[in-house]
């Protein structure tokens, strides 16, 4: 096993699973059991975070932030992350992830 070194911000890996977590709670919308779900994985020397609430999809997309300062939390991550994605989650509901690239040492 690799040991854990991480080589990327945990600052910047928690500001980004704070919003995302965040849209899920603002935006998720259920008639059923309501969960946030965060989940953390390497894949290879990236580290992939996936949060998961029972919202729509369709409803996840990069806005332009208003004067509150509401709407940014997309666009932090689209900035830090090496990629992202959102998309239906096996679980239903909405899936939205982020990657880190290297962040552990190979």
């Amino acid at each position: 096993m690799a040991p854990y070194r991480p080589l990327c911000s945990v600052d910047d890996c928690v500001l980004m699973i704070s919003e995302l977590v965040t849209n899920a709670v603002l935006h998720g919308r259920s008639d059923d059991e309501w969960v946030v779900r965060v989940e953390w994985f390497r894949d290879g020397t990236s580290l992939r975070v996936e949060v998961r609430n029972p919202g729509f999809p369709a409803n996840v997309r990069l806005r332009r932030p208003d004067a509150d300062a509401h709407g940014r939390g997309l666009l932090l991550v689209d900035a830090i992350a090496a990629s992202w994605h959102s998309g239906p989650s096996r679980f239903g509901g909405t899936v939205v992830s982020f990657e880190l690239a290297d962040t552990w040492l190979g």
